[in-house]
């Protein structure tokens, strides 16, 4: 999805000439830790709450524009460029403006979290497998062949290389919840499976053969 698709134009502005007092009123009213300033429909930048609480109330805006977040991301973006910029900087909005900087609205932190768990298929049913791999030895073609000979298909495919040990950690969703068999499959394939979030009918059998067994002793 691209930033054009989340924009929101119902939110605030400030100017350089309103005072500490009134930017803090307005973000109590509409619940935001941030705001972006905009003079004659150009983005100047963003001030946070927290900048604010700590200056004299009576002061204007441009008292602290050494401190205005300038980070800004053009419509036409992916939306995960928003989303970076949201977490680098630790804010709960981002500006979105055209190459001229014309101030179009902002992508909320909210909007970007919904739009990353359809991303990520957090809505879907299915299992969810986490394997280490070394680098060397990562390949998509060979997971994928081996989730589909277990009557599955990857739903959902997320890596990313782990900084402490260099591996490459891969997130594995499958489109159904029972995944004793491919789990069973990797390790026969000598991948390590980190953890995992499913049924496995293998460990319900155990069970079921255990409280059989404890039911049995107890006559």
């Amino acid at each position: 999805m691209l930033v054009a698709q989340l924009i929101q134009t119902d939110y605030p502005t400030l100017q350089l000439s309103d005072k500490v007092s009134f930017a803090l009123q307005l973000m109590e009213d509409y619940e935001v830790l941030d705001l972006p300033v905009v003079m004659d429909e150009i983005f100047t930048g963003s001030i946070s709450k927290d900048d604010l609480l700590d200056a004299d109330e009576e002061v204007t805006i441009a008292t602290l524009q050494n401190q205005f977040n300038s980070s800004v991301v053009k419509r036409d973006e992916y939306f995960l460029s928003a989303l970076k910029l949201l977490v680098e900087k630790d804010t709960s909005l981002i500006a979105v403006a055209s190459d001229a900087k014309e101030y179009l609205g902002v992508v909320t932190a909210s909007a970007l979290l919904e739009q990353l768990s359809i991303y990520v298929g957090a809505n879907e049913p299915g299992g969810i497998i986490v394997l280490e791999i070394e680098k060397r030895n990562y390949s998509f073609g060979e997971i994928s062949r081996l989730v589909e000979t277990n009557d599955a298909y990857i739903t959902q495919l997320n890596s990313y290389t782990e900084a402490s040990t260099g591996l490459v950690i891969v997130s594995v969703k499958v489109n159904k919840m029972e995944i004793s068999d491919i789990i069973a499959t990797f390790h026969r394939y000598e991948y390590v499976v980190r953890y995992y979030f499913g049924e496995e009918q293998y460990t319900n059998e155990l069970k079921d053969n255990y409280n059989h067994l404890m039911s049995y002793l107890n006559i």
